[in-house]
């Protein structure tokens, strides 16, 4: 009986680590439908985001798909900034850690959109690309 009552705080976890695993699954399934539609796409836990004829679509992942949508135009875009713990750098001298987010800023300079990532290189990469775009 005490041997059943160790292992069932193990078998708690198990099951806990498989409904996360299947939980991400079917996030990563239901991302992969929504990114056949665009030329680019990207997923990670923080923002899906897909890029098509110079219009950028983001949202948040979820099981049943992405959600809180929104989209906007490049052609609306001044400039793409890299932030590493909210604060601006260069898109060539990387930080080794932080939070990456890329900052869109619209042609009247008034209002910016940002696009949070979980890595800073993949940000920079997308950075880069979608700043030749716009320009």
């Amino acid at each position: 009986m005490e041997r059943g009552l160790l292992w069932l705080p193990l078998l708690l976890v198990f099951f806990w680590l498989a409904w996360n695993g299947w939980n991400e699954y079917q996030k990563v399934e239901s991302y992969r439908h929504w990114a056949e539609q665009f030329d680019k796409a990207k997923y990670d836990i923080y923002a899906v985001l897909g890029y098509k004829d110079k219009q950028i679509t983001w949202g948040k992942p979820t099981r049943k798909g992405a959600v809180n949508l929104q989209t906007f135009s490049l052609n609306e875009i001044q400039s793409v900034r890299l932030l590493v713990n909210d604060q601006p750098v260069d898109f060539e001298s990387l930080p080794s850690s932080g939070s990456a987010k890329l900052e869109f800023i619209s042609l009247n300079g008034d209002s910016s959109i940002i696009i949070p990532f979980t890595e800073i290189s993949l940000a920079a990469q997308w950075g880069k690309f979608l700043q030749q775009e716009v320009g």
